[in-house]
């Protein structure tokens, strides 16, 4: 409790409380005093309760810190576990109450603003049903959730990105280091041109490296565009083939097939497709939730050691034992031994099982065959790109690295993302951990009263009793329900069967002249497309030098403009500084007094002479600060020690005034003695 009291103390002396106690005066507040107290925290906390609770009724004060607590999700500690006693002594100010809440307070402040500020705007109001009927308040309620949902995702983007990784220092650092980069190809240029000045018919060599340069790029144009239309040609060829294995497999298939047969493989597939989706993935899924279920909870209990492991093991073993026990009386008293109905629920378990085997291994089967045509696709690509690779140059590398930027930033942001998300499934666990340990409580408390009842074991044989038959109506409607839509469904397959055979008809005979058309204008598209694509490349080839060559012309032009303006100020600078000398070698050689006294040499003598008798006044006045220290500071600490003395007289005599419970004030002697 010292320890609470003395934390209590420094966080309200510090910023932005600056109270001033200590342990005694703290210990000494009074009920109100506490109250007004813990108000100003609040009122730290939710500027909103900043309120002098001299001006409201104490019930009024109960309920408004009440409701903020309850915000806060502030819990009473364990000596006070009736509500309505924390309820009381927050009313009267009692010091066990109020003190564990601003120990709390006060050491979670900055996490305490932002949940009261969240509040504000999430904490949702609770509509009547009878209003909600209404369109107006329905819309306004449904406009104000929509809202609050907004707010939530700007609160969680703001979160983000004072927590993001995208500093501005790295992209300052790409920012310094593409400019050197520029710096060093500059300077490169310059001494390329300087080179090449030199040599004779320089303007003419220039000239053919250009036009070599132009019929170097535009033989990579040509060459990329050779590989993307070789690309092109391969994934048609890839296409066709599928199509011609396809059309074969359907020549296959329809060579000896009937419109019956046809049925019945559609039949087949339609009741396979809805046994896995009716009966096998939703066992399976039920199977796999409850191993989670039992997973999480083998994983939220304590470590065990050997001993519970083995008291656990026979636990279980005896559980068992009486579940065998009960099935075996239920089938005495369901089932009798002579029942003609045995054999045939014992045929039906060996079918069922045999038919969910055979529903693994084709499914296993159907996975099997997809995962060898992703490989077959994966190898094809493969062995393409092994025979059309290239090493990406010049501005392909520099696109190449941009684009690895803008992924790493990518990457950045969704690492941040992850990370979010793996905090709140810590905290979602957290609260799940906590919902499960409750839950057992409850079960418990439950199983005790039952044992107390003589009914032990009721509430979950009842659970499993309702279970079993509501699982077993849902399985007895869903399967009249799919009887009744197989039958429909046949019958609607057979009617849009013939009609289509109709209908399709001369449709086929107008799209096998189409067909040809089609070819035909695709053939000269791209004739066309070929034209257009290598003129459009020569045109844009000769563009980017044009724009190259009059871009260099810009940059040398500035480069030299500043070269001149500069060369300029640093003349101007050189013809001042040298008439600043002539005038001062004039001033000091002038045999006029007052003329060498403007001279720069004698001022700075005058101003030398003047800080050195500065420096002599400063010296002595420090010997004497130096001298008179120690007597100054005694008389300083005489003062303190005064003043605080009388500070003690002056409370005294207040709490004598008062007349207070804590004790009686009787002077002796010129001695003030303090009775409780």
């Amino acid at each position: 409790m010292s320890d609470q009291i003395q934390f209590i103390v420094e966080k309200l002396n510090q910023e932005p409380f600056r109270k001033n106690y200590n342990l005694i005066t703290f210990d000494s507040l009074e009920s109100m005093q506490l109250l007004q107290l813990l108000n100003d925290v609040l009122g730290e906390i939710d500027p909103k309760h900043a309120v002098d609770i001299r001006e409201e009724l104490p019930e009024q004060t109960a309920k408004r810190m009440l409701s903020l607590l309850g915000i806060l999700k502030y819990k009473p500690p364990g000596s006070i576990s009736d509500l309505s006693a924390f309820r009381q002594g927050l009313v009267t100010g009692s010091k066990p109450v109020i003190h564990p809440v601003l120990h709390w307070l006060l050491q979670r402040t900055n996490e305490l603003k932002k949940r009261a500020y969240l509040a504000r705007f999430l904490v949702k109001l609770e509509v009547p049903a009878e209003f909600l009927q209404d369109d107006t308040v329905a819309d306004i309620n449904k406009q104000y959730e929509e809202l609050m949902e907004a707010f939530k995702n700007l609160h969680k983007e703001c979160e983000q990105l004072k927590t993001s990784g995208l500093s501005t220092a790295e992209i300052r650092r790409d920012i310094s280091a593409m400019e050197e980069e520029k710096d060093q190809l500059i300077k490169r240029v310059e001494r390329l041109k300087k080179r090449v000045e030199t040599v004779q018919n320089h303007q003419r060599m220039l000239e053919i490296a250009r036009q070599l340069r132009l019929e170097k790029e535009r033989e990579e144009s040509l060459a990329q565009q050779k590989q993307e239309q070789k690309n092109q040609l391969f994934h048609a060829e890839q296409r066709l083939q599928r199509a011609q294995l396809q059309l074969k497999e359907m020549h296959h298939a329809v060579v000896d097939s009937k419109p019956e047969s046809l049925m019945k493989k559609l039949e087949e597939e339609i009741n396979f497709n809805s046994y896995l989706v009716t009966e096998k993935i939703p066992r399976e899924l039920e199977s796999k939730k409850n191993s989670t279920y039992f997973l999480q909870k083998v994983v939220a209990e304590p470590a065990m050691s050997q001993s519970d492991l083995n008291a656990l093991e026979t636990k279980i073993n005896e559980v068992n034992a009486q579940i065998n026990q009960l099935i075996e009386k239920r089938m005495m008293k369901y089932e009798p031994i002579d029942s003609k109905f045995s054999m045939y629920r014992q045929q039906a378990s060996i079918i069922s099982r045999k038919k969910e085997a055979k529903a693994e291994e084709l499914q296993a089967a159907k996975e099997e065959m997809a995962s060898a045509e992703r490989q077959m696709l994966q190898k094809t690509n493969q062995a393409h790109e092994l025979e059309g690779s290239e090493v990406p140059k010049g501005d392909e590398f520099k696109h190449y690295v941009n684009k690895l930027r803008s992924k790493n930033t990518f990457y950045k942001k969704k690492r941040l993302e992850i990370a979010e998300i793996t905090a709140e499934y810590g905290i979602l666990q957290r609260t799940e951990e906590l919902l499960k340990q409750r839950h057992e409580a409850i079960q418990q408390q439950l199983q005790a009263i039952e044992d107390k009842k003589g009914i032990s074991g009721y509430s979950y044989t009842q659970e499993e009793l309702e279970r079993v038959s509501a699982v077993k109506s849902e399985m007895d409607e869903k399967k009249g329900r799919t009887l009744d839509n197989m039958s429909e469904m046949v019958k609607k397959l057979n009617i849009m069967v013939a009609e289509k055979k109709a209908s399709l008809a001369p449709v086929i005979k107008e799209l096998r002249q189409l067909r040809q058309k089609c070819q035909e204008l695709t053939q000269e598209c791209d004739e066309k497309k070929i034209q257009y694509d290598s003129c459009a490349a020569g045109l844009e080839s000769n563009r980017s030098t044009l724009e190259q060559e009059v871009k260099g012309l810009l940059e040398e032009c500035v480069q030299e403009e500043s070269n001149y303006h500069y060369i300029n100020c640093m003349k101007r600078n050189l013809e001042i500084q040298l008439q600043r000398a002539k005038e001062e070698m004039k001033a000091y050689i002038s045999p006029d007094p007052q003329e060498r006294r403007k001279a720069i040499r004698e001022q700075y003598t005058r101003m030398i002479l003047e800080q050195e008798n500065l420096g002599k006044k400063l010296r002595e006045k420090q010997k004497v600060v130096r001298e008179s220290h120690g007597p100054n500071m005694k008389q300083i600490k005489m003062w303190q020690d005064f003043e605080q003395l009388m500070e003690c007289k002056r409370e005294c005599f207040l709490k004598q005034q008062n007349q207070t419970a804590i004790g009686q004030v009787i002077q002796e002697g010129g001695k003030d003695r303090l009775v409780l």
